[in-house]
């Protein structure tokens, strides 16, 4: 084992953050963990782990579950294909695995959802397997430490990576506190902007920092103009004080979800006139967002409403859009509910 693994694992026994999965004895709950944390901060992921496992406390429920409650305790998470994959995941797991995750990395890669990190990880926290994680943090890491050019967004750098880390992890003799001291170093000290280099277990080997060249690695990939996508929401409520709500189209992103629906898509005529209550906008991963958000006066019935559309009594019981429950926390008000 060379020296710096033995200082990186002695930084981790003294540093490492407690999280709610780590030491948990189910390995459902890592593998949880990690669908959560793809492209998402730990902070964020904290109260989501704790009550989707409330909900769905093992393997069967989940594969059981349906579409609400789960869209329901991942609403505001983002990536809400993760949910879907996991459940997908699950059902495969009832049906093929006897309701337990593989052992194996190639059986864990096999999983909806389930990438190259994620199966890594899973594999070396639960079941001691020698392979290493290469996420943007461990890339960060080892680009500076390596002066690694190249982009670490494509998979060619990030397997390279773990090609020349896998003897390092499988020399530890510590495959789950290797990866896991990797993530955390990534996280708090070998940071994107502002390095605390003064605190790196690798600070005696890292030729960035012995150049000075610490913003230099990774190179940033080039820049892309997000196209921008416009629309428009209705704040509308019915005689009852019920809000009109639509459910998102069943092939696109949001599935399942439900938004305020557009004034020029209603199930009965438009109401004469709207309010402009101002803008939203959201950035989502390929494109920006701007909604018109508009209120009209309450009307003066219930008109009866095709599928796909409802009268929330309780808008928060339902699984809602971002931009649904944005909205509506910022312009309530606008159209009170009695």
């Amino acid at each position: 084992m060379e020296p710096w693994v033995s200082d990186l694992l002695a930084w981790y026994r003294s540093r490492e953050r407690p999280m709610p999965w780590r030491g948990h004895p189910d390995p459902y709950a890592v593998w949880v963990s990690e669908i959560m944390l793809q492209q998402t901060q730990v902070e964020t992921v904290r109260p989501y782990f704790t009550r989707f496992l409330a909900a769905f406390p093992d393997i069967p429920a989940l594969a059981a579950a349906e579409d609400e409650p789960l869209l329901k305790a991942w609403e505001g998470l983002g990536y809400y294909t993760r949910v879907r994959n996991l459940r997908k995941a699950a059902q495969l797991l009832m049906a093929e695995h006897g309701g337990t995750l593989p052992r194996t990395v190639e059986g864990l890669r096999a999983l909806p959802g389930v990438g190259d990190y994620t199966a890594a990880a899973i594999a070396s926290i639960c079941f001691g397997l020698p392979v290493p994680v290469v996420d943007g943090n461990v890339a960060r890491v080892f680009a500076r430490r390596n002066l690694l050019d190249g982009d670490f967004h494509k998979p060619a750098p990030r397997r390279a990576l773990a090609d020349w880390l896998t003897p390092h992890i499988a020399a530890s003799g510590a495959p789950a506190a290797f990866n896991q001291a990797m993530m955390d170093l990534g996280a708090q000290v070998c940071t994107p902007r502002n390095p605390r280099c003064e605190d790196c277990p690798l600070r005696p080997t890292c030729q960035a920092a012995e150049q000075g060249r610490q913003a230099d690695f990774p190179a940033p990939p080039p820049a892309k103009a997000l196209p921008e996508r416009t629309g428009a929401a209705l704040l509308l409520r019915d005689a009852r004080g019920r809000l009109l709500l639509a459910k998102h189209p069943g092939d696109r992103l949001l599935a399942g979800f439900w938004e305020l629906p557009d004034p020029d898509a209603l199930p009965f005529p438009k109401p004469k006139r709207t309010r402009r209550l101002g803008l939203y906008r959201q950035t989502f991963t390929h494109f920006r967002l701007t909604l018109e958000i508009r209120a009209a006066k309450p009307l003066p019935d219930s008109p009866a409403l095709p599928e796909g559309f409802c009268w929330a009594d309780d808008p928060a019981a339902l699984p809602l859009t971002t931009a649904a429950r944005k909205i509506l926390a910022a312009h309530a008000a606008s159209t009170p509910a009695h």
